[in-house]
């Protein structure tokens, strides 16, 4: 009686089940059908009526049982056959959920510069004195289906004058069960040249970007529209081999077609169409990790990029890396600390400008020349205690005379020492000092203060 009740009131529950969540649909089922039950063992009827409700009860259990069953077998649930539904809806996710995360930096301070950004070239630099927010990233991960996953990063950020920006930093997809270990990642990524240029602002060591990284890379960072190929090679330890290919155009891709090339070679832009492989953007990697010792790990890694450039037809540019990174931390550590770390990385650009009509004056030709330029930088840090680091890091970058006099080719050396406090690791707190020495132009000491707080989920970043 109390089966057939119940199951002539859910049969409308039952076709809403059906387009709802399999395992939410089936607790509710079991739960009602079992309410008859438990309402009357509550209400302690006479001796003669429990029994019969006993037996109801078992008869109404027994069918919500069979009900179940029928609805696990309809709707694919855990240990149904769904053979059938598989193959006609194909390879379900392996997982639904997504991690949404938000991460924002605040700048404060003073430099004595008349042009802060003549010396802050990159975008997630200070820009003014006073207060800037030169990053706020929205980042979105999550499984796709068993053989892929996505990523994305969104960045706001709030210029000079006070304007908000947005664009769309990265997006890609990566595989997840190729053979061999292999994996391709497409879409739109920062290219994995060296340590630093990979990384997003909040997870560097110091406020602003490395001066040879903005000379080769421009204010963004070297990053494009392609796919990489990486391969873990079947060595004793960690050894990685990585190519990109991605298009050699777009603001993002400085030293190459990028629209404001003229600021590096000052000739009129040979604008073409991508008609051979030597039309796009060759960068290939490798690095490899072991440990030194129990408490000891080096890191050690090369990089190229081959492209071209638009200063000619046939214009081409080459740049070269290498990088270090090595990390002590104590046997005994406490929350990773205390610890004491070296990173370094050096590059080396051949730019090949070809015969061009200066952008500034037509009427002149500039010659086919040779532009090299060269810098690197060594960082420092010092795990004081858990929570509380100092660091101190070293940079120079330089270019060889060219018949164009260009700004972001001008020697420059800076030193910069910074403490950082993480009150939890959802905040942090840094102050750096800056002092930059630029040929011929003088020096100038800045000061800047940097607030972050992460509210969400973030992916961990790579050692």
């Amino acid at each position: 009686m109390y089966s057939r009740q119940w199951t002539i009131a859910l049969s409308p529950f039952v076709r809403a089940v059906k387009k709802s969540q399999i395992r939410l649909g089936l607790l509710i089922c079991a739960v009602m059908l079992a309410a008859p039950g438990v309402a009357l063992a509550q209400a302690k009827p006479p001796k003669s009526r429990q029994d019969s409700i006993a037996r109801a009860d078992s008869i109404a259990r027994a069918d919500s049982i069979a009900l179940v069953k029928q609805l696990e077998k309809e709707l694919g649930a855990p240990g149904a056959d769904t053979s059938s539904a598989v193959s006609s809806q194909g390879p379900r996710a392996t997982g639904s959920y997504m991690n949404i995360g938000f991460v924002a930096l605040t700048d404060g301070g003073w430099s004595t510069a008349h042009d802060i950004g003549a010396i802050e070239r990159g975008d997630h630099d200070p820009k003014v004195n006073g207060f800037t927010m030169p990053n706020a990233e929205i980042s979105l991960d999550g499984n796709v289906d068993p053989y892929f996953k996505g990523f994305s990063n969104i960045v706001l950020k709030i210029d000079s004058a006070g304007e908000t920006g947005i664009e769309l930093e990265e997006a890609y997809g990566l595989t997840t069960s190729l053979p061999a270990n292999l994996q391709i990642k497409f879409g739109q990524f920062f290219t994995e040249f060296g340590r630093q240029n990979p990384q997003h602002p909040h997870a560097w060591s110091f406020l602003d970007a490395p001066l040879v990284l903005n000379r080769m890379f421009g204010p963004d960072g070297l990053r494009s529209q392609g796919v990489r190929l990486s391969w873990l090679l079947p060595t004793p330890f960690y050894t990685e081999a990585l190519v990109t290919v991605a298009n050699a155009t777009g603001g993002t891709t400085s030293s190459f077609r990028s629209p404001d090339s003229p600021e590096i070679h000052g000739g009129v832009v040979d604008d073409r169409q991508v008609q051979h492989a030597s039309d796009l953007l060759i960068a290939p990697r490798i690095n490899t990790s072991f440990d030194l010792t129990e408490t000891q790990t080096v890191v050690l890694g090369a990089s190229a990029a081959f492209g071209p450039n638009n200063s000619g037809p046939s214009a081409k540019t080459q740049i070269y890396g290498a990088d270090l990174y090595w990390k002590w931390k104590a046997a005994a550590a406490e929350a990773g600390f205390p610890f004491l770390s070296l990173q370094t990385e050096a590059l080396w650009r051949h730019y090949d400008a070809a015969q061009r009509l200066a952008e500034a004056n037509p009427a002149l030709i500039l010659p086919s020349e040779v532009l090299k330029d060269n810098g690197a930088y060594a960082q420092v840090l010092w795990g004081i205690k858990p929570r509380i680091v100092a660091g101190l890091r070293g940079e120079f970058a330089r270019g060889n005379q060219s018949t164009f006099a260009s700004e972001l080719r001008r020697d420059q050396s800076r030193w910069s020492p910074n403490f950082t406090w993480y009150p939890t690791e959802f905040s942090k707190i840094r102050v750096q000092y800056n002092f930059d020495d630029r040929k011929a132009l003088g020096t100038d000491h800045s000061l800047w203060f940097q607030l972050e707080f992460l509210i969400g989920a973030h992916a961990a970043h790579k050692f």
